[in-house]
C-alpha cells in the first residue's frame, strides 16, 4: 500500500484515470506522476449502478507496477462487498463505495479496512448529507459528487457547495473532503472556499496539452481561494 497523504492540503488535485488516453495509460500516468501529482482517481463503473462501463481489475493491477501514486478508487459499482478484495489485491490504496447501494454501510467500511485498504463514502447529486451521518466517523474521506456519476464532462452542479459547507465542520483533521465532477480553472475557487481539499480533475488536467502545467494552476487557484477561508 501506498502511504495515505495524511498532511492537510490547501488543496490537491486527483486527476482522473477516466479522462486519459486509454491507448497509453502507462505514459499518461507517468506525465502527471512527473508533473508532482500525488494522487490517482480510478473510476470504476459496472454498467448497473452507473449507465456507463470504465474499466476494472485487470487495468489496475497492470498499472500498480508503473506507479507509486496514491490509488483513490472510486467504486460507482452496486456490490463493494463482493469486489473489494479484488481491487485491494490490485493495488487500490483507499475503496470509496456509494452510501447509496447499501443498507449496511458500516459493514462495507469493516470489510474494506479488513483488507487493509483505506475507505472512502461517496453520495450522489440527489442524496442528502444526512445519509452519511452514521459513518462520518468512521472513514478517511468523503467524496461529494457534483456530477452525475457515470459520464464525464458533466457541468458542475452548483447544490454540491451547500453539501460541502454542511460537511466540511462535522469532519477531523485527518480526514479528507473530495468533489468529483465539473472541475476546471472556473469552479476550483468556489470548491474549495466551500470547504474541499481533494479536487477530481478529469479534462482539466489530461485533456490539456500540458497536464503538469494544468494541475499548477488549478493548485493556485485554489490556494488564492483558500486565503480568504476560514
Amino acid at each position: 500500500m501506498n502511504v495515505w497523504p495524511l498532511e492537510r492540503p490547501v488543496v490537491r488535485i486527483a486527476p482522473s484515470l477516466l479522462a486519459a488516453d486509454f491507448a497509453r495509460l502507462a505514459e499518461e500516468v507517468g506525465r502527471i506522476e512527473a508533473g508532482g501529482a500525488e494522487i490517482l482517481h480510478l473510476d470504476v463503473m459496472d454498467g448497473h449502478f452507473v449507465p456507463n462501463i470504465s474499466f476494472g481489475v485487470p487495468v489496475i493491477e497492470k498499472l500498480r507496477p508503473v506507479s507509486k501514486l496514491f490509488f483513490d478508487t472510486h467504486l460507482m459499482i452496486t456490490e463493494p462487498l463482493r469486489y473489494a478484495e479484488a481491487f485491494v489485491k490490485a493495488g487500490c490504496d483507499l475503496l470509496t463505495f456509494h452510501i447509496e447501494v447499501t443498507d449496511r454501510p458500516l459493514e462495507v467500511i469493516e470489510h474494506i479496512r479488513g483488507l487493509g485498504a483505506r475507505v472512502g463514502v461517496t453520495l450522489n447529486p440527489g442524496t442528502d448529507v444526512a445519509a452519511l451521518t452514521p459513518v462520518l466517523a468512521e472513514v478517511d474521506l468523503v467524496l461529494v459528487m457534483s456530477v452525475w456519476p457515470g459520464f464525464g464532462g458533466q457541468k458542475f452542479i452548483p447544490s454540491a457547495l451547500d453539501k460541502l459547507r454542511a460537511l466540511k465542520p462535522r469532519l477531523r483533521p485527518d480526514q479528507r473532503l473530495e468533489v468529483d465532477g465539473g472541475i476546471a480553472r472556473d469552479t476550483v475557487a468556489a470548491v474549495v472556499q466551500a470547504g474541499a481539499d481533494t479536487l477530481v480533475a478529469g479534462s482539466a488536467v489530461f485533456g490539456k496539452p500540458d497536464p503538469a502545467a494544468a494541475m499548477a494552476e488549478l493548485r493556485t487557484i485554489g490556494w488564492q481561494a483558500s486565503c480568504g477561508r476560514d
